[in-house]
């Protein structure tokens, strides 16, 4: 048998949303609605898509290693210098890359339960500990608990603002006085991890680009994934100090990017107009959900991303069986210690419809 360590030997992989062509297969469907995996329902920016077949006929070329022109795209974008900037392979390699870097074997990241998954199995991949404080009882971070867990061995904080699968978020306030609150010799790197923040309503949301500027321990994620609907070519964004982005561009793979990638990403980031369609789609899907879910008299909670938490008072898993016989792929999200909870991302306003009245048919 192939000797393994511990940590990989239990680590339990991350499972995806289950696919449409397979929900079909499966149950003998001839239409599945997905709403499970938090993608954005008008596909991807248009201006991305000519971007991507302008480029098909230089496959042959290897990537820009250096990023050259997204990093001066994605400066002007976010108002940094490049040298503030680096690029993953989705936001989750970069989540990986800091772990791996910043955060030796039996040192320990500090994160919030029904955190984004990804930070604790990149950090029992990496044979790093993970602590994990409590959920406030609105479903949200509770960072004075986590302040008060800041200790040696903890080298990363992460906090996923807007959370998923919560929705909710982490005011400016709130995040100010965490970081005052923090060791000023050797401060453990804090990172914001903001896949979401293009569909945040709420005013008091922080300005994570700013605060990089301020507080040089400070890191900021954000994804291309989610508003500018560029899932399938993983382009994931990190905003920090040099130092930091020096030492990443050091232990990242070559070629990391795909040259599609980088340019669908330099073209989307361009598309005012379809970042405008989006952000409408979705907050009014929100608006729909929230009302009715109410009459339904299910619990959920406000939220700040392109999808809503809800709680069924069933068993989840038996739930989502029921759902797929309707046609209709939500997500269980038993992994993050909420056994009768379900996420449901936000659709067009047909999926949403029938994602309701699935629902209230298997309820």
């Amino acid at each position: 048998m192939v000797k393994v360590s511990a940590e990989i030997q239990s680590l339990k992989p991350y499972i995806p949303g289950k696919p449409i062509g397979e929900t079909m297969r499966e149950y003998g469907l001839n239409k599945v609605y997905k709403l499970a995996s938090n993608e954005n329902p008008l596909g991807p920016s248009p201006k991305a898509v000519e971007a991507v077949k302008m480029a098909l006929s230089e496959l042959h070329r290897y990537p820009d290693a250096a990023f050259f022109d997204l990093r001066q795209t994605m400066s002007k974008y976010y108002d940094v210098a490049p040298e503030f900037l680096t690029f993953g392979n989705g936001s989750n390699e970069l989540i990986d890359l800091l772990i791996r870097i910043f955060c030796e074997p039996g040192e320990s990241i500090l994160t919030s339960q029904a955190a984004f998954i990804a930070y604790k199995i990149c950090a029992q991949a990496a044979r790093v500990n993970t602590i994990e404080t409590p959920l406030t009882t609105g479903m949200r971070f509770d960072l004075k608990a986590m302040s008060e867990k800041v200790q040696s061995g903890v080298r990363l904080i992460f906090i996923a603002n807007p959370n998923n699968p919560t929705g909710t978020y982490v005011t400016a306030k709130e995040l100010d006085e965490f970081l005052m609150s923090l060791p000023k010799e050797d401060p453990p790197l804090v990172v914001l991890d903001e896949a979401y923040c293009e569909f945040v309503r709420a005013a008091d949301y922080p300005d994570s680009i700013n605060i990089v500027k301020r507080h040089s321990n400070v890191i900021v994620l954000r994804t291309l994934s989610k508003v500018y609907g560029l899932a399938a070519l993983r382009v994931g964004t990190m905003v920090a100090h040099p130092e930091v982005i020096d030492f990443v561009d050091r232990v990242r793979n070559p070629f990391n990017v795909n040259s599609l990638a980088q340019v669908a990403a330099i073209a989307a980031v361009t598309d005012a107009q379809f970042l405008t369609e989006a952000q409408k789609v979705n907050w009014q899907g929100l608006d729909y959900f929230y009302d009715e879910l109410s009459k339904m008299g299910l619990e959920h909670w406000p939220s700040q991303g392109n999808f809503v938490l809800l709680d069924s008072k069933l068993d989840s898993s038996e739930l989502h069986e029921q759902l797929l016989q309707q046609g209709v792929i939500l997500r269980p999200v038993k992994g993050y210690g909420l056994p009768t909870h379900m996420r449901m991302s936000v659709g067009l306003p047909e999926e949403n419809h029938a994602a309701i009245e699935a629902l209230k048919k298997v309820l």
